[in-house]
């Protein structure tokens, strides 16, 4: 078994707790994002790789915290103890480390290599379109919110409560996604994601007004 099997194996067992809109199918997805951007964009495909496998096995202590803990901070502690028990040179480690730190939208540390910005991509490409809607709404059942508030004020709402709504999640951070994208190829895929989500949350307005 290769390193990259070895990596997945351990990487999945640490989504059994995680809620439904970061569940192992996530990383799944955002791993066939980045390998697929690190193509294109001239990336490492090893550390894309390791780093897509990992970025997000911190993620059910913030779940755990209901988001006092940084997934991304926790996640690069645990994959640091995970790379090294696997004997991985420590200038990939590294590399690997700055691509899990960095990868979260709500954060001030900034992707500085091209793995890191092809990470950070890919992870956010699933959070925009059909999926990140999909993933949004399942996030607004795990914190117990309502279906939607279109008056909702992103500003004053409370996370993690009934006001956190998956409209509140497109006003907060999805909406700015797309003038986020580190990377061309990551920018063109976002693109058409993002018309398809604001078409998505007009209509959903409309049709909570009883519009038909």
């Amino acid at each position: 078994m290769d390193l990259i099997d070895r990596v997945r194996d351990i990487a999945r067992n640490h989504f059994e707790g995680a809620g439904s809109s970061h569940r192992w199918d996530h990383t799944q997805r955002v791993y066939r994002l980045a390998i697929h951007l690190s193509k294109q964009e001239g990336a490492n495909r090893e550390i894309v790789g390791l780093a897509a496998l990992l970025h997000d096995i911190g993620r059910t202590e913030e779940d755990r915290s209901r988001g006092k803990t940084c997934h991304a901070e926790k996640g690069a502690d645990m994959a640091l103890k995970i790379l090294s028990d696997e004997g991985l040179e420590q200038d990939k480690i590294d590399q690997i480390i700055h691509c899990i730190a960095a990868h979260r939208f709500r954060d001030n540390k900034q992707p500085e290599t091209p793995e890191a910005k092809v990470l950070f991509d890919a992870d956010k490409l699933d959070s925009i379109g059909a999926v990140g809607i999909g993933r949004a709404f399942l996030f607004a059942g795990e914190v117990g919110a309502k279906l939607h508030d279109k008056e909702v004020d992103p500003e004053k709402s409370i996370p993690y409560s009934e006001e956190d709504t998956a409209y509140r999640e497109y006003l907060v951070k999805l909406r700015y996604i797309k003038g986020r994208m580190l990377t061309g190829s990551g920018l063109e895929l976002a693109k058409e994601r993002h018309r398809f989500m604001d078409d998505f949350f007009e209509r959903l307005n409309r049709e909570m007004d009883g519009e038909i």
